[in-house]
């Protein structure tokens, strides 16, 4: 017993060659029976190791128990433990090539005891039954250019916690109380997606899930791997989509993760110029080892063909491509033509995004990528990335840094708001204002906003308007939609009781208003990458800080104009140029949902248009029309 080889010459060969994409189901802990005795199918890869052994709760951490057997070149070793448990913790003993001793955790770990502890847990991931399979028939129709997204950035550990106890100190919600609590939220203000952050199992709290340990381990923080899947399963009986950040561009040099595993560098370069992110303190994968690039692109297809996960944000893809980034002359390596692009990345994404993609319709990777690399989310056929979607960066920073401004200097960036429209159709984009926005002092959204108080949050309605009628898709992080004032910690819940407050609680029906209009009028979201679906009316009203705009629906029905005061200045005498006569309906103001209102064009030349509507602009002025 133990003797046959399960890691076979097929997938050795296959995980050589870079495309075992079901590795996750061979590599890792897995219970199973062998000649009727019930026990766990240990195998690792780990090339340059002398020997390996398992050690854990089953066998005492006794190092010289259970030895592992290399099942050939490639070095895998495997094992079969009769008796090796679900529930029960574990480790890989390694003796390296120079007789090192190392203690390290599964890389393929579907389970891993919580914070302090870094021992792998055995765990059956495949007996979990799901409920979900309507949902992912619709999604396989899911068009990410023509249909509504509007998501709702989460980091559940700090989304709501439960008031403080010996039993759970850190007051974390789990996955399945979290499941109900934020899908109900999810729907009451009308977001179609959540995108988790930190859910692959990290050993630092600080670093909110970007340092990652555990790449196919939900982390414990909030339950098992089981009440991670009913997570998924809650999220799609309710009709909400479910995104996973991911992290491939570099991991941590904790002890008992993946650096330098063998005691030698496996999954990173060996040079450091190519192998270490000084700035993040972080290693950088080898994406020219086939071995390492089945490891990533087999961890997408666990999160999304294993948990049902909806899609992908990848991030830190411009730390990929670029070979210099934020390294100093003599700090990195030149590709073989001299230049600072990394090959081995850009071929790794080509590759990575036409198998998960290709293997699962609907699903969606989206890069945040923050420079102008080209085709990031064109077709790796036309030399693109083969990304869904692309985080725009540049819409991000140019609208923050105006809405910051004190409105008497708005007049003088009003080109702030209008340049992204000279590249919207570049790259198929999310508008996104992140986590990363509202952390290290940068301030809270509404906190960014100028003036007092009232001021600030008329502002802040204002921006957000301006937000959703600009084409792409939508991404709020969570207390954004609120006012949440003090900065996002991942120590403390978010400050809901601000919703005592009416002008707290004003903002949030704003923006569910908004979120409701969206999804509601195809005008807003199906013609996000066609020119004739947004048109400017006055783009250069920069003296009155004001722009209006129309969104232009397919079907030609339902089209909107969009007109926002970005003072506080009354104007009275403010027309909008409209391209026919008829009824205009007023749908929203600044104050939130309205009675419609009709307002009929008049005759006459105005923004070069000929007709007009008179509609006076209250100071911080909204006003959204259907024709």
């Amino acid at each position: 017993m133990g003797d046959k080889m399960q890691f076979t010459e097929l997938d050795q060969y296959l995980f050589g060659q870079g495309v075992d994409y079901d590795l996750y189901k061979k590599l890792g802990a897995h219970p199973t029976e062998e000649d009727g005795v019930k026990g766990t199918y240990f195998a690792v890869w780990a090339p340059n190791a002398k020997r390996v052994s398992v050690i854990g709760e089953f066998n005492g951490w006794n190092t010289e128990a259970n030895i592992m057997t290399k099942a050939g070149p490639i070095g895998v070793f495997e094992i079969f433990i009769p008796g090796a448990a679900i529930g029960q913790l574990y480790k890989f003993f390694i003796i390296g090539m120079h007789d090192e001793q190392l203690y390290k955790a599964d890389p393929f770990a579907n389970e891993t005891e919580l914070r302090p502890g870094t021992a792998s847990r055995i765990t059956d991931i495949t007996d979990y039954k799901w409920h979900d399979a309507q949902w992912l028939k619709k999604r396989e129709k899911f068009n990410e250019v023509t249909d509504a997204m509007s998501i709702y950035e989460v980091h559940i550990g700090s989304w709501m916690k439960h008031p403080w106890s010996e039993q759970n100190p850190d007051g974390f919600y789990n996955y399945r109380q979290a499941a109900v609590r934020l899908a109900d939220y999810v729907k009451k203000m009308g977001y179609t997606h959540v995108e988790l952050i930190g859910i692959a199992e990290h050993p630092f709290d600080g670093s909110w899930g970007y340092q990652v340990t555990g790449y196919y381990s939900p982390t414990s923080r909030y339950g098992t791997a089981q009440d991670f899947k009913y997570f998924i399963d809650y999220m799609h009986r309710k009709g909400i989509g479910v995104i996973l950040d991911w992290v491939p561009a570099h991991f941590p040099k904790d002890a008992h993760g993946l650096a330098e595993f063998d005691g030698t560098c496996v999954y990173e370069h060996e040079d450091p110029r190519q192998g270490e992110n000084k700035d993040w303190g972080t290693k950088i994968y080898n994406y020219g080892r086939p071995e390492v690039k089945n490891f990533l692109i087999a961890n997408a297809l666990f999160w999304i063909e294993e948990c049902h996960v909806d899609g992908l944000r990848v991030d830190a893809v411009a730390s990929m491509l670029y070979l210099d980034y934020g390294k100093k002359d003599g700090e990195w390596v030149a590709n073989k033509y001299g230049d600072n692009k990394n090959l081995e990345a850009i071929e790794f994404f080509k590759h990575l995004n036409s198998v998960v993609l290709g293997r699962n319709h609907g699903a969606v990777m989206i890069a945040e990528e923050s420079t102008a690399w080209p085709k990031v989310t064109g077709k790796p056929e036309d030399d693109g990335l083969g990304f869904s979607l692309k985080w725009n960066m540049g819409w991000m920073n140019d609208f923050l840094e105006y809405m910051k401004l004190d409105p008497y200097f708005r007049k003088f960036n009003h080109n702030r708001m209008t340049f992204s429209m000279m590249y919207a159709y570049a790259e198929k984009y999310i508008l996104v204002i992140s986590h990363d926005e509202v952390v290290h002092l940068k301030k809270s959204m509404l906190s960014k906003m100028p003036g007092d108080l009232p001021d600030m949050f008329k502002n802040l309605k204002a921006g957000y308007t301006f937000m959703f009628g600009h084409p792409g898709k939508k991404l709020l992080f969570m207390g954004q939609d609120f006012g949440q004032l003090r900065e996002w910690s991942e120590k403390r819940e978010l400050d809901w009781f601000l919703l005592a407050e009416q002008d707290h609680r004003d903002l949030q029906d704003f923006v569910k208003n908004l979120l409701e209009m969206y999804k509601h009028y195809p005008a807003l979201y199906a013609g996000d990458q066609d020119p004739k679906g947004f048109e400017w009316i006055n783009a250069n009203d920069g003296d009155r800080s004001i722009f209006s705009f129309m969104r232009m629906s397919p079907t030609g029905k339902n089209n909107m104009v969009f007109t926002i005061n970005f003072t506080p200045v009354d104007r009275p005498d403010y027309r909008v140029g409209v391209p026919k006569k008829g009824n205009y309906k007023l749908i929203m103001d600044e104050t939130g949902k309205v009675e419609p209102k009709v307002f009929k064009a008049e005759e006459g030349e105005c923004d070069n248009r000929p007709y007009s509507v008179a509609y006076p602009l209250k100071p911080y002025g909204i006003g959204v029309f259907l024709f």
